[in-house]
């Protein structure tokens, strides 16, 4: 990948409201363009709109969402959900930031496509300061870097839910009796280790990450949000039932266990790597 580099006197601050650059989307940074002014270059099958929304659903809903009611208990009933409204948009803020800074940058060198790495580079090389220019590639490895390891982190958790939700599905169906009385479960019946429940999930994991074209994938993530939408109409039916009177329940939580809200409220907003 060769690029101009950029000297100081080359560089144009385009940080103020009046000045926009050259091939930016129609509304410049602070506001949003039409969906298809973001299509790729040279290309025209791209996701649509509607596609590209059931992704970020599915990347920012999921698993984490059900661990939400442990992560206000630990900040707070009522810091718990401000704290949550604020990382949410920042979250989307910062996604919106690096869609448009991508796609601006594929505007100035003609390029189809950027990736997160990609569009950091040619950030890092149009900066005033030497320093960083010098170094752009860094920018491409430390997020990377940082990509692989949360994905590794919040793959090893859906493995872990997928299987011990299995598990617990098994075990309590071959303790339900089957007689003529409405069925009930008499004992969980143990069943075989977690990690083989892994083992059997991982060729069906495999075989999704073959599939690359989007437009494709967008039908197992409507499938996915519609499983989704459904167990959570389940689950809070269980949970309003006897709902016990919050009023004494504390608005702000211990500060020392306010640190852990934030692990579990990032967990919940995942989709950086979708976008």
């Amino acid at each position: 990948m060769s690029t101009r580099r950029l000297r100081s006197e080359d560089y144009t601050d385009y940080s103020s409201t009046e000045v926009t650059p050259e091939g930016s989307p129609p509304g410049g940074f602070n506001g949003f363009a039409h969906p298809d002014s973001y299509q790729r270059f040279g290309e025209a099958n791209g996701t649509t709109w509607y596609q590209t929304l059931i992704h970020l659903l599915k990347g920012n809903i999921g698993t984490g969402l059900l661990g939400l009611p442990l992560a206000v208990k630990n900040a707070g009933i009522l810091l718990g959900p401000l704290s949550l409204l604020v990382m949410g948009v920042v979250a989307v803020h910062c996604m919106g930031i690096l869609v448009k800074c991508a796609h601006h940058f594929c505007h100035r060198f003609q390029k189809q496509f950027l990736d997160y790495g990609g569009a950091v580079v040619h950030g890092l090389e149009s900066t005033p300061v030497s320093w960083l220019r010098t170094r752009a590639i860094w920018g491409r490895h430390v997020v990377g870097l940082f990509l692989i390891i949360t994905q590794l982190g919040f793959c090893c958790v859906y493995f872990v839910f997928l299987a011990d939700n299995l598990k617990q599905v098994v075990s309590a169906a071959n303790g339900t009796t089957n007689d003529c009385s409405p069925n009930r479960t008499v004992a969980m019946t143990p069943t075989m280790d977690s990690r083989l429940y892994m083992l059997s999930l991982l060729p069906f994991v495999v075989l999704l990450t073959f599939i690359q074209n989007l437009k494709v994938l967008s039908i197992f993530s409507m499938l996915a949000n519609m499983a989704m939408l459904v167990s959570l109409v389940v689950i809070y039916q269980y949970i309003v039932r006897d709902i016990p009177d919050p009023s004494h329940l504390p608005l702000a939580a211990a500060w020392k266990t306010y640190p852990l809200f934030f692990g579990t409220a990032i967990f919940a907003f995942e989709g950086i790597g979708v976008v």
